[in-house]
């Protein structure tokens, strides 16, 4: 299992590359909300399933801080958790916009962060493995760390995601802010 894992997240030593990088495309969104450096990686596969994880420069890697909890219990009345789905088209599943919540994680250093689909579609599944063990949000982050997997409606599958930067565009802006602020996120 180590091994395929290895080969999932980060390629092999051999230049092949990874299955997260032959089978998916990277897509990001920075600065969520208007707090600096919180920003999302969005996994889009060839068959439209997006998978939502944080991006590299986000504070809880860059820091490699300690995860407290992890929460997909967004309101008193709405828990991602509670998400079902069935069938082949998947109905049933909590419909999300761009700025909606899926999870909140605290720090043990008491900071807070709350995860956003960043992309409109159905809720497919939350990760609860991230719930029983934390350490697999910073040890695997684009792998078996994601936070969840949603499905855009098919016919918005090739706009959904026009509000998202490219890896180039997003490293453009992680290597701005080195260069401009006093403190890099």
């Amino acid at each position: 299992p180590d091994c395929l894992s290895l080969s999932m997240e980060g390629g092999n030593n051999d230049g092949t590359p990874s299955v997260i990088d032959r089978y998916f495309t990277r897509w990001y969104k920075t600065d969520l909300k208007n707090k600096p450096c919180e920003d999302h990686c969005i996994l889009q596969h060839s068959n439209r399933i997006c998978v939502v994880t944080l991006a590299e420069s986000h504070p809880i890697l860059q820091h490699g801080k300690k995860i407290k909890s992890i929460n997909y219990q967004i309101s008193a009345n709405c828990s991602r958790l509670q998400n079902k789905v069935s069938g082949k088209s998947k109905r049933g599943g909590q419909f999300l916009t761009e700025l909606a919540p899926l999870c909140r994680i605290t720090c043990t250093d008491g900071e807070e962060y709350t995860i956003f689909s960043c992309i409109r579609g159905r809720l497919l599944e939350v990760n609860e493995d991230i719930l029983t063990n934390p350490n697999l949000l910073l040890e695997k982050p684009s792998t078996e760390g994601y936070i969840a997997v949603v499905l855009p409606k098919f016919e918005e599958s090739k706009i959904v995601t026009q509000g998202l930067l490219t890896p180039t565009e997003y490293e453009e802006i992680v290597s701005k802010r080195q260069n401009t602020t006093p403190e890099p996120c």
